[in-house]
Parts: C-alpha cells; sequence; structure tokens
C-alpha cells in the first residue's frame, strides 16, 4: 500500500482483491487490498487509515461491479451509495436506514471528474436474477458503502470508480465474474489517468 500523489493531492486507492489489480492499474498505484465484502472492507480501509501519520485527501474505492441496466465492460464514476443488506423495518426504520445512526440510506460521492455517474448498491451477496430487481441502484458492489463509512471517521472524502464486469446473464462460476477483468483493467486506467489530467487543470 502507498498514498499516490496526481496533481497536487495524494489519494489513495481501495480494491477487494488483486484478482481486480491488472497490469494497467499496477503501473499507476499500490492499493489497499480489503478482502472481499463489507466487513472485510471496513476493517481493512479503517486498519489503512489508522496506520497513516498523514492522511490522504482522497481514497477512490475502484475495481469491479454487477449491473442489468448499465453495458458490460463500461466504466463508473459513482454518484451515491446504499446498503441493501441493512433492513430494520421490523422496528420502524425505513429498509436501507442504520438505526440510531447519523447518517441517511443512500450517501454522496465525491465526484471530481468529467464522467458518467451512477448510483451504487453495497451488499454482501453476490446479487444475481430476480435480486436485481429489488435494488434501484444501477450498480451493485460488495465494498465500496463500508469504504465509505471507515473514511467517514477520519473526514476523508471518497470517490468510486467501478466497472461493469457481470449482469447481463447469469453468473454460476468463478470464470463468469474474472473474464472481463482484463478490459476493466484496461478500461479503470483511463479513469485513473483523467484524474490526474483534472486535477492538473484546476
Amino acid at each position: 500500500m502507498q498514498v499516490t500523489r496526481i496533481g497536487g493531492r495524494r489519494v489513495l486507492f481501495v480494491m477487494a482483491t488483486d484478482h481486480e489489480y491488472g497490469p494497467c492499474l499496477a503501473e499507476r498505484f499500490v492499493p489497499v487490498i480489503t478482502g472481499v465484502g463489507p466487513i472485510e472492507a471496513a476493517i481493512g480501509t479503517t486498519q489503512a487509515l489508522a496506520g497513516m501519520a498523514d492522511l490522504p485527501d482522497l481514497v477512490v474505492s475502484i475495481g469491479s461491479a454487477g449491473s442489468r441496466r448499465l453495458p458490460l465492460g463500461s466504466i463508473w464514476q459513482v454518484a451515491s451509495v446504499s446498503w441493501r443488506d441493512m433492513d430494520a423495518t421490523r422496528i420502524g426504520v425505513p429498509k436501507g436506514v442504520t438505526p440510531f445512526a447519523d447518517h441517511r440510506a443512500e450517501l454522496p460521492l465525491a465526484t471530481p471528474l468529467d464522467w458518467p455517474v451512477a448510483r451504487l448498491s453495497t451488499g454482501a451477496d453476490i446479487v444475481g436474477g430476480d435480486a436485481y430487481d429489488a435494488i434501484d441502484a444501477e450498480l451493485v458492489d460488495m465494498e465500496t458503502f463500508a469504504v465509505l463509512r471507515a473514511c467517514g471517521r477520519y473526514g476523508v472524502p471518497v470517490m468510486g470508480l467501478r466497472g461493469v464486469s457481470d449482469g447481463p446473464g447469469e453468473l454460476e462460476a468463478l470464470g463468469g465474474w474474472t473474464a472481463m477483468l482484463g478490459v476493466l483493467d484496461e478500461r479503470l486506467a483511463v479513469a485513473v489517468d483523467r484524474l490526474g489530467w483534472e486535477e492538473d487543470r484546476k
């Protein structure tokens, strides 16, 4: 792990697994690899930030996502994220809202790029089939909401960059997810480069 200087900012990239960390991204940064899912993402991000003498100016949650609405292989900047697992409706709390917490169900992310945006839903499950119908966000992942909440404790803003790896067909094996990761590596690298260009213009 190391902080990457982009323009005038110190940026920390966070990823779930090195499966998503291909050669193009490896030329640009060394990420925090948290592990898969909200719990691992929260722990990994918190540990990384707690161990830093100087906090980064920005954390980027970057990797793959599923979608039934957006094209396979497309890259999106995350406008907002929600937590689809949280359901305390039995005690009168709206779905997605954490009881007694000080935040809404859907939280905005930093969107510094001139790049298409989409809404994201984080959860502990790999979404497929009819489960997509119950999610109103365009993208699904397993980490970004947790990364955002961990960074919020340290006052560090978060942006999300996600590439669509699966969703149009049923995901039935590991290979159905990994098949697109090489393409996403190349395309996510373009978005990372754009972050540098746009910083330089400011």
